[in-house]
């Protein structure tokens, strides 16, 4: 095993066990706090019970600040529509339910407001915003819509997406890529080979989100390359249509493999096929991708 794959595979462990390092992921989903732990919390005057349902962050959770605690609860509670569209956002109420300094919420608010997902304007205050108004491709806001309400519709339509973005990037990709740049992808496809034959599914999962992340990236488009983020999040968001990506197998190695062999020679068109075939829904799963919409 190369010195690559063996420290990915033991990083993966590690933040498996609750371990974090350097570069690992700081988005962990909060979940609702006991009933104990809220019944000194403050009361919301003039609120809907639903704002404070969520309650303080679960002891759990890892990697976060005040501010990034309170961006998280409040942006799940927005996207899962406990906060509805116009509702009103007091700076000093949301300070006392979550027990936090009016600095952290002003931030926190700004967060939001860069996501689409409130408005401050003068003499109206701050103001949860409609869903059309959302910043969808924000990576927090993927990850928020994927495990609420809205999860059937976000991964089916990030599973359309990423159909219609990484063949396009394979095929530009092809001659594209730098010497470091092929051993890097052959890296990954090693690393992926091996996890496998661990039954190390973590690993393997970050290896090939690194994989496709920097397959976009090579591809010599900028506005391609901004989409990055869109793919890594929809990669590490689970439980959405079954893919080749979704199945740690001989074949979908194989698939990973030859696109890295089509980059290298050049082939565009054999990289797009690969892809394709990679990112193509199994039968078994109810939904194809892509498939004309419903209506």
């Amino acid at each position: 095993m190369s010195t690559l794959a063996h420290t990915m595979m033991t990083a993966a462990r590690s933040a498996d066990s609750g371990l974090t390092g350097p570069g690992d992921l700081d988005r962990y989903p909060y979940a609702e706090a006991p009933v104990a732990d809220r019944v000194g919390a403050p009361a919301w005057d003039g609120a809907d019970p639903e704002l404070g349902r969520v309650g303080r962050r679960a002891a759990g959770s890892r990697g976060r600040g005040l501010h990034g605690q309170l961006v998280q609860q409040l942006g799940q509670m927005i996207v899962s529509g406990d906060l509805g569209a116009d509702r009103p956002l007091v700076p000093e109420e949301i300070g006392q339910r979550f027990e936090v300094s009016r600095t952290v919420v002003r931030e926190s608010l700004r967060v939001l407001e860069a996501k689409g997902l409130v408005s401050a304007r003068p003499n109206v205050g701050t103001r949860v915003r409609p869903v059309s108004d959302w910043n969808l491709l924000d990576p927090d806001i993927i990850e928020w819509r994927a495990f609420g309400p809205q999860r059937d519709d976000q991964r089916r339509e990030l599973s359309e997406l990423r159909w219609t973005i990484e063949p396009l990037a394979a095929r530009l990709a092809a001659g594209h890529g730098r010497e470091e740049v092929q051993q890097r992808l052959s890296d990954m496809v090693e690393i992926m080979s091996h996890a496998m034959a661990q039954g190390d599914a973590l690993t393997f999962s970050r290896a090939d989100t690194e994989f496709h992340t920097l397959l976009i990236q090579i591809a010599g488009n900028r506005m391609l390359e901004h989409l990055s983020g869109i793919v890594s999040s929809a990669l590490q968001v689970s439980g959405g249509p079954v893919t080749g990506c979704d199945r740690p197998n001989e074949a979908s190695l194989a698939l990973h493999a030859r696109i890295v062999d089509a980059l290298g020679t050049g082939d565009g068109t054999a990289a797009e096929s690969a892809m394709r075939q990679l990112l193509t829904v199994h039968p078994e799963v109810e939904r194809v991708v892509p498939a004309p919409r419903e209506h």
